[in-house]
């Protein structure tokens, strides 16, 4: 009975060993911002242990190696290094100009990593892949490697909703309540916010069109001049969408069946241990710890001297320990309750129960991050999708928005005053963590379980919105309603006509029955 019970155990497991299929995948995390790369590398590591084969073309190397994970490095643009101190010296420009400077970023770093060695190889090699994995950030002729190594396109977006990845399955965006990621409006907008949100969206759907898309369609022929379908066919029969978004953190929206979800996957669920002098640094601190990162693209270090001054000067005055992402190990005029370092585990410091809030640029991982572990924070937004993260932030209640342009030492230690003596802040982010951590499924898997799926199902045609097929005057019912609405008008019209026609020739009968009456 015992050798029956082992030989059908073992054709039980030869039979599931026969339904695991492994993958080939190519993932493209082109950008130099470390963030990003955080988001993409999750998902790829995980892939590569549930046993695919994961090739990863990236500026930033895997740390430890891991089995099936094989990493193509590509050049660290001194651009993207300087790109964060720039922003900080332009906030007083206007949206639309920092937005055509973003764009043109993009092209030059598209062109980059193109023109890679590295790239250029893999290129040519007779390497063979299931689908490409690209992340969706300004750099659209990268979507090229799908259509040459004639497999599916998966999109990665590092963060929300936005034009660069709706379109490439047709999920749609009203403007009357979906606000553009570059503002800072929530999805009950007054009569001006949805004028300003209309309108700024008509400017990026020109900026795209009439600019940018055809500037990197150029750029997609130049490097794939055997492909057979163009860049923006391509783009717009992605296979799947994965989104760093979820709705807690956000606001709801509609999005189609094959744009999915997933914000938060690079999360660790169990905190690591610390290194000893930070985890002692921590747990000496009788009154807690604030946490304060600008993120790895902005840094601290390109803060402004009067800035940076206001910020010590604050922190001096604290009976709270600070732990600060700063990328200079001198730090003039450092108080000793101030600890710094160039890169802070960030996520398992935020787990730590004696971490009190956290002052961040109000990135999407930040933000998350922090909503996750229970902290509410401090935001002081320099860029695109902060302004809108920290205006979620304030009207959940679990955050606090601060003006970079308008900086002091006395606003700064209100907020901070305000955040450590209103306990609000707290349970409110509590609240706003359990309705984010209430999932069916945890974010990893649910995208590994996606992209398995498209693969599996030979792209997921079935998936594909027939919207994208549409021009626009037929996706906007445009043809319908000139015909409805103008064929409605004619038929108005003629009945006009027909009644004045009528009534003038009763007026003409009339008249003709006058005459003859006097004349007899």
């Amino acid at each position: 009975m015992h050798l029956l019970s082992v030989i059908l155990m073992a054709i039980a497991m030869l039979l599931c060993a026969s339904n695991l299929q492994a993958y080939r995948f190519l993932g493209v995390l082109h950008s130099r911002i470390r963030s990003h790369h955080i988001v993409g590398s999750s998902l790829f590591k995980e892939l590569a242990r549930r046993g695919h084969q994961v090739t990863v073309i990236s500026p930033f190397p895997i740390k430890k190696p891991l089995a099936n994970y094989i990493y193509i490095e590509t050049y660290k643009s001194a651009q993207m290094d300087s790109a964060g101190g720039f922003l900080l010296q332009t906030t007083g420009g206007s949206i639309t100009e920092g937005i055509w400077n973003f764009h043109e970023m993009g092209l030059n770093m598209t062109r980059t990593f193109l023109e890679e060695s590295n790239v250029q190889a893999l290129i040519a090699s007779n390497q063979t892949f299931d689908a490409v994995i690209c992340e969706i950030f300004l750099a659209e002729a990268l979507y090229g490697l799908s259509e040459h190594y004639n497999v599916p396109l998966i999109g990665l977006g590092t963060f929300g909703a936005h034009p660069w990845n709706t379109d490439m399955v047709g999920s749609p965006s009203p403007p009357s309540y979906v606000a553009s990621a570059m503002l800072p409006f929530n999805d009950r907008m007054t009569l001006w916010q949805r004028v300003g949100n209309f309108a700024y969206n008509i400017f990026e759907r020109l900026l795209l069109d009439l600019y940018y898309l055809p500037k990197q369609a150029a750029i997609y022929r130049e490097f794939f001049p055997h492909n057979k379908r163009d860049m923006y066919e391509v783009r717009r029969n992605a296979a799947l969408v994965l989104l760093n978004q979820h709705v807690s953190l956000s606001f709801p929206r509609p999005y189609v069946h094959n744009q999915i979800e997933v914000g938060g996957m690079h999360i660790n669920r169990k905190r690591s241990p610390l290194p000893a002098d930070l985890e002692r640094f921590i747990n000496e601190s009788k009154h807690g710890v604030i946490y304060f990162s600008m993120g790895s693209y902005l840094r601290s270090k390109f803060l402004p001297l009067e800035k940076r001054k206001a910020i010590l000067e604050t922190f001096r005055g604290l009976k709270q320990r600070i732990l600060w992402k700063f990328e200079d190990p001198q730090l003039e005029g450092k108080p000793d309750n101030v600890y710094i370092s160039e890169w802070f585990p960030q996520d398992d410091i935020l787990a730590h129960p004696n971490v009190k809030f956290f002052i961040t640029h109000g990135g999407l991982l930040s933000t998350t991050e922090s909503i996750y572990h229970g902290k509410p924070f401090i935001g002081i937004p320099i860029f695109a999708d902060q302004f809108l993260n920290m205006n979620r932030a304030e009207a959940g209640g679990y955050g606090i928005s601060m003006d970079y342009a308008s900086f002091t030492r006395d606003k700064f230690k209100a907020a901070i005053e305000r955040m450590l003596n209103d306990d609000s802040y707290a349970k409110r982010v509590a609240a706003v963590s359990a309705i984010y951590r209430d999932q069916p499924i945890n974010p990893l898997d649910l995208a590994a379980y996606w992209v398995e799926y498209v693969v599996r199902h030979k792209g997921a045609k079935h998936l594909h919105c027939v919207g994208q097929d549409l021009s626009f005057i037929q996706y906007h019912s445009i043809d319908s309603m000139l015909i409805l609405f103008g064929g409605l008008a004619l038929a108005i019209l003629l009945t006009i006509l027909l009644i004045r026609l009528i009534w003038g020739w009763l007026q003409f009968a009339l008249a003709r029955k006058d005459i003859k009456d006097k004349t007899h």
